[in-house]
């Protein structure tokens, strides 16, 4: 059992969980996931781990509350238990010194991009860091991705904090005005294919973090595929990062909406029992 022992409301929907997994945190870095089952009776669900604690044996991980194992997951309170934690998985992030790089997280992709800003900064690069939401409320992290950046904006769609639009608004000022050596983008689908567009005009390297459908985390399974110019891969072993200019987003998006119905029947259930 891995126990919670540390809980954090951070948005209406969007809950931090520090759960004690010693063997698990020895082992992370930036960049890789762990999949945990909350029951015996559960489903596996993938999580990004936001931040690992070598010393004192815990991993961190922050959720949004989309479907009914993440309600669930939100549920829990410090003191409780999972049943399974497996980690951590999938290829760390390449973090090594590029120069200047500019670190976007959109919503919870903010979550996991934590680490690698943090890790990207003590490899010695200049680090230009964009957060983006729909409104300031649903920002995450800010002081703590601030702290190892050397610039720091903030974009929301409201305009409630920062520049009133998106992230690529400001990534494009950002490469009119220096030269950018690298891009990291995490966050909603349609957010890393337009980063990626943008980039692509420039010729920066860009990479981007894919969490699509899971299920064993071990390449088995082949649930996790995707289309990386023009061949498969699977997140789960070959990713979780891949280069941005190469990914089918629009196979991606068909993919993550596959059990969308599924899901709503699920919740549906849970709420009736």
């Amino acid at each position: 059992m891995y126990p919670i022992v540390e809980k954090k409301v951070l948005s209406e929907n969007v809950k931090l969980l520090k759960i004690t997994a010693p063997l698990v945190a020895k082992k992370a870095l930036p960049g890789q996931f762990i999949i945990l089952r909350i029951d015996e009776k559960g489903e596996r669900i993938p999580l990004t781990i936001a931040d690992s604690n070598r010393k004192g044996g815990t991993v961190t991980i922050i959720f949004l509350e989309v479907g009914k194992t993440t309600k669930q997951l939100g549920t829990l309170n410090v003191g409780d238990s999972l049943e399974n934690f497996a980690g951590p998985l999938g290829m760390p992030s390449e973090v090594k010194k590029y120069g200047t790089v500019v670190c976007v997280g959109g919503g919870v992709g903010i979550a996991p991009l934590y680490p690698i800003v943090k890790a990207l900064k003590e490899s010695g690069n200049h680090v230009i860091s964009i957060l983006g939401a729909k409104t300031k409320d649903l920002l995450l992290l800010e002081k703590e991705i601030e702290a190892f950046s050397d610039e720091f904006y903030i974009a929301t769609d409201d305009g409630s904090k920062g520049h009133k639009g998106f992230v690529s608004d400001v990534l494009q000022k950002v490469i009119d005005t220096q030269n950018v050596n690298m891009v990291m983008a995490i966050g909603p689908i349609i957010m890393m294919k337009v980063v990626s567009n943008l980039t692509k005009k420039y010729d920066i390297k860009t990479l981007v973090s894919l969490n699509p459908i899971m299920v064993d985390g071990t390449g088995m399974c082949g649930g996790c595929r995707v289309s990386i110019d023009g061949k498969t891969k699977f997140a789960c072993v070959d990713g979780p990062e891949f280069d941005g200019h190469k990914v089918d987003y629009d196979n991606l998006m068909l993919r993550n909406r596959r059990f969308i119905h599924a899901e709503g029947e699920a919740c549906k259930l849970a709420g009736a029992q």
